[in-house]
């Protein structure tokens, strides 16, 4: 029999996006967060810039809004871009209530704003170079300390429970989810009035990510089973300066150090961005991470150079202590010598389609953060916007959460039905579709794309999706297997995207359509339901 929780409200995910959403509905509403690790691990920990917003006299807000629509390769909804914007001083005002250590800088120790690529002012409020962590740090301990959110660790979200996928009739909304609970290895149900995804993005997907092992796509995959549309999955932001270091994997190193001076150097010293774009170092990511494929392809070389070590060493360790720190331990002085750097997966610009509240297709769910697509972001996220965006559509979800008053049925809800299934002693199916996934999507669906190769990447995905349903309906899942399978849906919709789009534009370059077209709209996907899924509980997540 499985445990039964019930909470007002179950939101999964402890990133930025998550934990501003629980503080401001916790007065309300009893609240449940739940994490696959430990509470605090997530991408928004890892980030390391800043947020962007309109904090300076010099700045304004119609010049961030152009900024990110520029950015954004002319794609992003202008009224989502900027409603944003418009909040963007009110969210930092929020984080600075919470207690957010941002950098004071100067004699009159105001808070220290940097610029960074593809932006016309200094705009980025930080914490020295790990403003991620302050805001996680910050936003953790608070929630900590209110009585009505309760933290559930180690646990992997399985799928969303729905009135539609248990056969009822009348408008789809989300009435809980099953979880498998990590220690116990038992799948729980929880009972929710309302259900949040803030899980991130699905960079996990691709074979080099700056992105920590939660980051697998698990809220667009439950979302899109549940019956919600996905839009602009083919736009995949590649960082473009990871440190190249085997013991590194995959460290980030901050736009702010291009921000600050740092210079990209070919192998022999020679710069080489002026050859690209006008704005040299500071041209957006998309521009960045494909100048530094093609001349590493072109040269046959595995990195480029970073260099920094032109500005005072105590500039450099004052402003980045932490990549400096971490960078010395690998061997590498960023203050005597340039560092070597690759491009790596490192955000999702699409998502779950939301509205201005985050509120999805399906009644009572929410999408907020990378999980979503909100549209503003468009073809490719302006460095920085990312955390703005989470603090300004969790802030919005909640105000209209508060607002609503109606009452809600309650429902019985199936125990999992783990009755007919078996463990598996055939775990290698796992790890190697997790590898092939994953190399495939990084060698067909990566920086540079043609037909062929996405055309060969849908063969394999639709294989894969094929293998890892036989493997679900037979035996107990596992965190491991429950990723794979999220994986592989994002894959697929990743892939459909890229197929659909005949032009190159941000993220999105294909050698088959190497020019933008003069006019371009959102990908769109919606989802088709087999008729078969809504029969019943057995029908829906296990074979009867």
């Amino acid at each position: 029999m499985s445990q039964h929780i019930h909470h007002d409200i179950v939101i999964i995910g402890a990133g930025a996006a998550g934990l501003t959403l629980a503080l401001e509905l916790a007065n309300e509403h009893n609240v449940a967060i739940l994490t696959k690790g430990d509470i605090a691990e997530g991408s928004t920990l890892y980030a390391q810039g800043g947020v962007a917003a309109v904090l300076s006299e010099k700045d304004t807000v119609d010049s961030h809004v152009q900024d990110t629509i520029v950015a954004g390769a002319e794609l992003g909804d202008q009224e989502a871009i900027r409603f944003t914007v418009e909040h963007s001083k009110e969210s930092i005002d929020w984080l600075i209530d919470q207690g957010v250590p941002f950098t004071r800088y100067g004699d009159d120790d105001s808070y220290h704003l940097t610029k960074e690529g593809g932006h016309s002012h200094r705009r980025i409020i930080h914490a020295a170079d790990a403003t991620g962590l302050a805001i996680s740090e910050t936003l953790v301990k608070n929630a900590l300390a209110h009585e009505n959110i309760h933290f559930y660790p180690d646990r992997v979200a399985v799928d969303l429970i729905t009135t539609q996928k248990l056969g009822l009739s009348g408008e789809n909304r989300v009435i809980g989810l099953y979880a498998l609970n990590q220690s116990s290895e038992e799948v729980e149900v929880f009972h929710a009035q309302r259900v949040a995804l803030a899980t991130g993005g699905s960079s996990k997907v691709y074979l080099y990510t700056s992105n920590p092992d939660t980051a697998s796509g698990d809220g667009i995959a439950m979302a899109w089973r549940a019956g919600c549309r996905v839009g602009n999955m083919e736009f995949n932001q590649f960082h473009p300066t990871c440190l190249y270091d085997a013991k590194a994997k995959t460290f980030l190193i901050s736009e702010a150090v291009r921000g600050e001076g740092g210079r990209l150097l070919l192998p022999d010293g020679t710069r080489f961005m002026f050859n690209f774009d006008e704005r040299g170092e500071l041209a957006p990511r998309d521009i960045v991470a494909r100048a530094i494929d093609h001349e590493m392809k072109r040269l046959g070389v595995k990195h480029v150079l970073l260099d920094i070590s032109h500005k005072d060493p105590e500039f450099i360790k004052e402003h980045f202590p932490t990549i400096y720190k971490r960078c010395l331990s690998f061997g590498h002085d960023m203050t005597k010598g340039p560092i070597p750097v690759v491009p790596a997966a490192h955000y999702t610009c699409g998502g779950v389609v939301v509205d201005q509240f985050g509120a999805t297709d399906v009644k009572d769910l929410y999408a907020i953060g990378e999980t979503s697509y909100t549209g503003l972001h468009g073809a490719n996220r302006l460095a920085s916007n990312s955390l703005l965006e989470c603090i300004v559509y969790a802030r919005s979800a909640a105000q209209q959460i508060l607002s609503d008053n109606a009452l809600r049925d309650s429902y019985q809800i199936p125990d999992w039905d783990a009755s007919k299934v078996t463990n598996s002693d055939e775990d290698v199916v796992i790890t190697h579709n997790w590898h092939e996934l994953r190399r495939f999507m990084w060698d067909y669906v990566g920086i540079v794309r043609t037909n062929k190769r996405l055309l060969r990447a849908k063969h394999r995905v639709d294989l894969l999706l094929s293998e890892i349903d036989e493997f679900y309906s037979n035996y107990r899942v596992t965190a491991d297997l429950l990723e794979l399978r999220n994986l592989a849906v994002v894959a697929d919709l990743i892939i459909q995207s890229a197929m659909a789009r005949k032009e190159s534009r941000g993220l999105h370059f294909t050698l088959d359509y190497p020019e933008k077209l003069k006019q371009s709209e959102p990908t769109i996907l919606k989802p088709r339901i087999r008729s078969s899924e809504l029969a019943n509980q057995a029908a829906f997540e296990r074979k009867a």
